[in-house]
């Protein structure tokens, strides 16, 4: 057995590099998610993330896990509350939701600023109050800002930071890995394979096995994707020069401006499936492009052609990305191919 195990930094959680993201399993059956959150802890999975704002993620995982398991495993799981108060709501939501009377890590979710004892919003004071109470076990922030997560290592104020990172990643997202490490916080990469951009796992993998502090969490949605995942607890990959030439042709290719489908510019007032839409010319060459000329999402695509230029998305997008033409501009390639003025595989 060869595994690779990480440390949360301070919060002394080992695992092994695999995280399971549970934000995907809210669209299949809860016999389904509980078939594949139990094979993945039967497979060596301890590490689960959700969220409140993943519809019913969290009460997915409280009927897998039973008390007999839980500590054994480690779940994570957020909020996205502005209040200390809300939060307080969020946190018993969650702890009912889960079937726990605990969560290893309680994250803030995508806050826009860094909460701190003692500020006007309370949060950071609850979160405190309810790890006395040993409700939490740890405080975390997740975020896609780059200077909200510097200033939350800065602080000192968190044991775990959870921010987007993979083998696309530019050199300020390395720090933030390199500012954890000195901080002893843990590092938890979301976004591991860049939203379905990256579609060789085990280059993601080996990328990230580089980092002894980070610990990727792979959006597992079918079986098929959770036994690739589990094939890397016992046999994880290593780099290679066959994947490191991989990586080097990706990252050309996917250099500069490109949709990373955090989705944080939605709800778009129109109806606009932004966060897929705004990167279609990407996924029509990364994936199989049958999937993606189904009529279903050519309705998609044409609902670009009522866009209100409101700009509310591009005001919203946390890597700052002029969204209304980045939209107009996968919509023109888009009607391309299917006229077949452009092919693609």
């Amino acid at each position: 057995m060869n595994q690779v195990q990480v440390r949360l930094g301070k919060t002394e959680i080992v695992v092994n590099k695999n995280g399971f993201g549970a934000l995907p399993i809210q669209r299949i059956s809860d016999e389904a998610a509980v078939y594949l959150l139990r094979k993945a802890y039967n497979g060596g999975i301890r590490f689960f993330d959700t969220a409140r704002a993943y519809s019913d993620s969290e009460h997915k995982l409280g009927l897998a896990f039973s008390k007999a398991v839980r500590e054994d495993l480690y779940i994570a799981t957020k909020s996205g509350a502005q209040t200390g108060e809300a939060m307080r709501e969020d946190l018993k939501k969650s702890l009912e939701n889960l079937k726990t009377d605990y969560i290893d890590i309680y994250q803030f979710h995508n806050p826009a600023f860094c909460p701190k004892p003692g500020d006007n919003s309370g949060l950071y004071d609850a979160a405190l109050e309810a790890k006395k109470e040993g409700k939490i076990r740890h405080i975390g922030i997740t975020n896609h800002r780059l200077l909200v997560a510097k200033e939350a290592i800065e602080s000192g104020l968190y044991e775990t930071l959870q921010f987007p990172f993979c083998y696309l990643a530019t050199e300020k997202e390395e720090e933030l890995v390199e500012g954890c490490k000195k901080a002893d916080m843990g590092f938890i990469a979301m976004k591991a394979l860049s939203g379905g951009l990256i579609t060789n796992s085990a280059a993601a993998y080996a990328h990230a096995a580089q980092y002894d502090n980070v610990l990727p969490i792979w959006g597992v949605q079918r079986e098929k994707e959770l036994d690739e995942f589990l094939s890397y607890v016992e046999h994880p990959p290593v780099m290679t020069k066959e994947l490191a030439e991989l990586i080097k042709k990706d990252k050309e290719e996917l250099s500069g401006d490109f949709c990373r489908g955090c989705g944080y510019c939605m709800p778009c007032p129109v109806g606009i499936e932004i966060n897929n839409c705004a990167r279609m010319s990407l996924l029509l060459r990364r994936s199989p492009s049958r999937v993606q000329l189904t009529e279903e999402v050519q309705k998609k695509m044409m609902q670009i052609e009522n866009c209100l230029h409101c700009n509310s998305c591009k005001s919203k997008c946390p890597y700052g990305l002029d969204t209304p033409a980045l939209l107009q501009k996968n919509l023109e390639d888009y009607k391309n191919v299917l006229a077949g003025k452009v092919s693609v595989s």
